[in-house]
């Protein structure tokens, strides 16, 4: 575990930030809360210790892998049986509002929200795979938070979205086990994964080795299922993703090269080659149309 992640145990129990909050904790001999609940989402990815949890009067022993989502107003507590044990766990919280607002933009980012809701399910265990996947998100927002990268507001923007979509694509494959990747043929498998990656090489070489296939069948398949090459069909994806940044402030200067653009002049030609303005006249045409929306 990166060490400088780690945070000295709050007892705080309201949000700062109008969005989201991350926190890493390592402690012992800490003294938990008194039962409480929340106004807002609380995440929460045990780790390490030995540790149970109660909600809504019903007690669940804890594991490695275990993720806790606990919706505003549900009633919890902690309770430590080893307090010599490291009592290891990332926590997130996000705002009903942020949720709200996530919601509108797609049902698909808050499909687990709505289900833990719905179905009063609050704990989700995961295997070691799936697990680190999720570990290795939370990673990055915590890089991000500490410290001062370069488009630093927009890639923790989008990789918060990204952990949140994450998550509810998980459990909606567990809820759904019929479609799981592993049932998901080569086509569906390499759209998931340009979907995940878009900011990484994406050639025809890369994903044929990759995914152990001739790179002239990749070809194929895009060509017979899209109509267009691969590379084509990248672009377009990448270009969305830089379009739904744009409309949420992101600074276009910063943005080609999270969107997996080499340089700003190609990002350019073929986002107005594809929208017909540039990036700057589409935010400006967007922020134009949301006043005369508002007013």
């Amino acid at each position: 575990m990166k060490k400088y992640l780690q945070m000295p145990f709050s007892t705080r129990e309201y949000m700062l930030s109008k969005d989201f909050e991350l926190f890493y904790y390592n402690d012992k001999h800490i003294t938990p809360l008194k039962e409480h609940s929340h106004k807002y989402y609380e995440f929460y990815f045990f780790l390490g210790g030995e540790v149970s949890i109660t909600i809504q009067n019903q007690t669940y022993s804890l594991q490695k892998g275990d993720m806790i989502l606990l919706p505003p107003s549900v009633k919890h507590y902690i309770t430590i049986h080893n307090p010599e044990a490291p009592y290891q766990r990332f926590v997130f919280w996000i705002t009903s509002d942020f949720a709200e607002e996530l919601g509108h933009t797609s049902s698909d980012y808050v499909y687990l929200l709505k289900h833990s809701n719905e179905n009063k399910q609050y704990i989700y265990h995961f295997d070691t795979i799936t697990f680190n996947t999720i570990q290795s998100k939370l990673f990055l927002i915590s890089d991000e938070i500490h410290f001062q990268h370069f488009g630093k507001d927009l890639k923790l923007s989008l990789a918060t979205k990204d952990l949140i979509l994450h998550l509810s694509r998980v459990v909606y494959e567990t809820v759904h086990p019929h479609v799981t990747k592993e049932q998901k043929g080569l086509f569906e498998k390499l759209i998931d994964y340009i979907n995940e990656h878009l900011d990484e090489d994406l050639s025809l070489e890369h994903l044929a080795k990759l995914f152990f296939v001739n790179k002239y069948h990749i070809a194929h398949l895009f060509k017979e299922k899209y109509g267009l090459p691969l590379h084509q069909y990248v672009i377009k994806k990448r270009l969305a993703l830089c379009k739904d940044a744009i409309l949420n402030n992101a600074e276009i200067s910063e943005l080609y090269l999270l969107c997996g653009f080499s340089d700003y002049s190609s990002f350019y030609r073929a986002f107005k080659k594809e929208y017909g303005l540039s990036p700057k006249e589409y935010k400006s045409q967007y922020l134009k149309f949301d006043k005369i929306s508002s007013k």
